[in-house]
């Protein structure tokens, strides 16, 4: 029989039913997936159907598939931030996949991760061994790995109690009223295009906040602070784009045309703040803008170097 595998639903299966989040992590068919479950998967110990439904920081145990056990480690570029015995912390290049999935087995970044780091391996979900939350092909910077089995399930669920601050830089089109403001929109799938998101009835509850960084009526675009409150596939691509300000280069969510050449959505995860997994003590990492889109901003006449963040109190 193959491996029993134990793993904490992350913050975008939230809500979800378990043939579907199974069928996700594992990159199955839902048929697949309900193999599984016939073969006996656990939630929170208990006998799971598939109709029930998750919620982030439930543990899942499930028989392992044998793509998602046998990820294998690969020399992958990335460059990290910081380590300590339980935290990893990746500045994740641009191009880059996270992790496994449909038409990108190979080359990922969880593959680099294992390689690097071998004990990650039985950390977290199968496939994404050590990874905490996730971040686009195409979107760069601060990305969080725990190193222990512990420190997984503490910043899973720091991440679901919504206790670790995500700051990203973002270019987007057109002028705002107001400096700051708030989108709460849910989000699912688009049941136009099942590969998009979209802000739905019935969606996953999203929030995301902005603050205007600099205006630039010459191009009409705006440089924003955006920090997530929820961790949602495509969440600030989806939502800026439902308040009529999509990302600059954003070819999924916008067909407006860009007024500067830009080699891909221009979206970078800056910054995190955290209470470490270990000792308790807040922590912040953060990543500078990439040269492709600082490049950007200096066609801009924008400076590239984007002024940190004041540190956030905690409690």
């Amino acid at each position: 029989m193959a491996d029993t595998l134990r793993f904490e639903v992350p913050e975008d299966l939230d809500g979800d039913r378990v043939d579907r989040v199974l069928a996700s992590l594992f990159e199955v068919s839902r048929a697949q997936a309900r193999a599984l479950l016939d073969r006996g998967v656990l939630i929170d110990g208990s006998p799971a159907r598939p109709s029930d439904r998750v919620h982030a920081g439930s543990v899942l145990t499930s028989p392992s598939p044998e793509a998602a056990a046998d990820l294998q480690p690969e020399p992958v570029s990335f460059e990290v931030i910081h380590e300590d015995p339980a935290l990893i912390v990746v500045n994740k290049p641009p191009g880059l996949v996270v992790h496994p999935g449909a038409g990108s087995g190979h080359g990922t970044l969880a593959a680099g991760l294992l390689h690097r780091y071998p004990e990650l391996r039985g950390v977290g979900a199968p496939g994404r061994w050590g990874l905490v939350h996730r971040l686009d092909r195409d979107t760069s910077g601060v990305l969080l790995v725990a190193r222990t089995a512990k420190a997984h399930a503490r910043l899973s669920a720091d991440l679901a109690n919504r206790a670790i601050g995500r700051t990203y830089t973002a270019l987007v089109h057109g002028a705002f009223s107001t400096q700051t403001g708030a989108i709460e929109a849910p989000i699912g799938r688009d049941p136009s295009r099942p590969t998009r998101r979209a802000v739905v009835p019935g969606g996953k509850p999203a929030l995301t906040r902005y603050e205007v960084v600099a205006e630039y009526p010459e191009t009409g675009l705006t440089l924003l602070d955006v920090t997530l409150e929820t961790g949602r596939t495509h969440q600030i691509r989806v939502h800026m784009a439902a308040i009529d300000h999509p990302l600059v280069g954003d070819r999924t969510y916008s067909t407006v045309n860009t007024p500067v050449e830009v080699p891909r959505v221009f979206l970078h995860a800056r910054r995190v703040d955290l209470q470490h997994p270990s000792t308790g003590d807040p922590v912040s990492f953060e990543a500078d803008l990439p040269e492709d889109l600082a490049r950007v901003l200096t066609d801009l006449e924008i400076r590239p170097d984007i002024p940190p963040l004041p540190l956030p109190s905690h409690s």
